[in-house]
């Protein structure tokens, strides 16, 4: 009994609990919590960042080949016929010696050496710049990566917004026609008007309902978007703090020119590009040069397995060898010409890649002045849309206007909100499209 009314206590507790949660606001999210979220959960930045790691794994890579390395060999051989390991000269007698010889047909031995480069032409020091530049390489993608994941977020963020002012303009349009439907209404009633200036602003309201549900659509496409962009499951409720506001860019055309070259990453990884391809040419020019190395080296034969037990030979070695390409019928020459085409390439690339950001800067900046001034233009057009309406709407009461005129201008302020509303997500987009092309990451 004691156990029923404790298990029911629990279920009570649980059920009170969630529809606490369920009746407690959403909170709606920033532009910043946005951002943070998207950068923590991206799989295409953690790709980005996976690739610094494997390129700090191959710098140390590089790193090794200028260091010693450290060989062993052990091998057994069996002989069809005895092999002589050794002569022995034993004494048999005073002032006389005999030879005798020691044979087997089982030799073990073991080998080990020890390889210093000395000198190799440049070629490991300029193969281990290359793999360091390779992670400066790395760095500079993780970073291009996160800037073109922001304006993804700050650019869904603002599609949000303008679909949820669609919405709002979308039913505030249907309240009007709403209004003029009993106004019109009323007016037939009493036989100052026709059946058919009802059945006109019926037909009307039908399509402002219509219009409602798409909106409605495509603002539940914009948030499912940006929940997938986020990496949040795409049915999750979502809300967003309302920033879209006019807030004017400080810079010029020239200053932001000179930001962009300035600050973008790729324009750093350009530069990474060419100082890598110099790095080639070093180390194809390494074949001109002889290879020096310090070699040790120590052996040991036995007929035992060990090697130990029953030595027959040990021997160990010092050896400085230089190893010198006397002739490979142009092969260098070749390689170094090759990787001189690799330099002109990259500094080519980069001039190309100048010339595409100057356009894609001045680009975006018109097509941020050219949103801005569509601003100014629709607030007017509100201002001279919701007096028209309200002319509208007064000289229909007293019958010196048609139903029509008031439905158009019905229509009309709708589409100067509209308009509006367009412009003010175009420009904040644009803006934001401006800053990422001029290498910000967030202002």
């Amino acid at each position: 009994m004691r156990m029923n009314w404790l298990i029911g206590f629990i279920l009570l507790t649980i059920i009170f609990a969630g529809v606490v949660w369920a009746q407690e606001p959403q909170k709606a999210l920033t532009l910043e919590e946005s951002i943070k979220i998207a950068l923590e959960r991206s799989l295409t930045l953690h790709s980005a960042q996976q690739g610094v790691v494997g390129s700090e794994f191959k710098k140390k890579e590089a790193y090794t080949n200028l260091l010693p390395t450290w060989t062993g060999q052990y091998g057994y051989t069996r002989y069809n016929s005895p092999y002589t390991l050794e002569v022995r000269t034993i004494p048999v007698g005073p002032g006389s010696t005999m030879s005798i010889p020691r044979t087997t047909r089982d030799v073990y031995t073991f080998n080990t050496t020890l390889n210093q480069p000395v000198f190799t032409g440049g070629l490991n020091l300029a193969n281990y710049r290359l793999s360091k530049l390779g992670v400066d390489l790395s760095k500079e993608t993780v970073e291009t990566a996160k800037r073109d994941l922001v304006l993804q977020v700050r650019a869904g963020y603002f599609n949000i917004l303008r679909a949820k002012k669609f919405l709002a303009v979308a039913e505030q349009q249907v309240r009007q026609f709403e209004a003029q439907l009993e106004v019109t209404r009323a007016f037939f009633e009493v036989g100052i008007v026709p059946k058919n200036d009802v059945l006109q602003a019926e037909v009307q309201l039908a399509n402002a309902r219509q219009s409602l549900v798409k909106v409605e659509n495509d603002l539940e496409i914009a948030k499912s978007s940006f929940n997938l962009l986020l990496r949040r499951e795409i049915d999750t409720p979502l809300e967003v703090v309302d920033i879209l506001e006019h807030r004017s860019f400080s810079l010029g055309m020239e200053a932001s020119l000179e930001e962009a070259f300035r600050q973008r990453t790729e324009v750093k990884a350009a530069q990474i590009s060419i100082d890598q391809a110099k790095e080639g040419v070093k180390m194809a020019r390494s074949g001109y040069l002889p290879m020096v190395n310090l070699l040790g080296n120590y052996g040991r034969t036995s007929e035992e397995l060990s090697t130990y037990g029953d030595l027959q030979s040990e021997r160990w070695t010092v050896q400085a060898l230089a190893t010198f390409t006397l002739w490979n019928w142009g092969n260098t020459s070749f390689k170094v010409g090759e990787s001189k085409v690799k330099v002109t390439q990259a500094e080519d690339a980069k001039i190309q890649l100048l010339e595409l950001i100057a356009l894609e800067v001045r680009n975006d900046y018109l097509n941020m002045l050219v949103a801005e001034k569509n601003i100014g233009v629709a607030e007017k057009a509100i201002e001279q849309a919701e007096e028209n309406l309200r002319m509208s709407e007064e000289r229909y009461k007293y019958q010196v206007a048609t139903q029509t005129d008031v439905l158009n201008a019905v229509t009309l302020l709708t589409q100067a909100r509209t308009n509006y509303y367009s412009a003010l997500s175009d420009f904040n987009i644009a803006k934001a499209q401006l800053e990422r092309s001029m290498g910000r990451m967030y202002p």
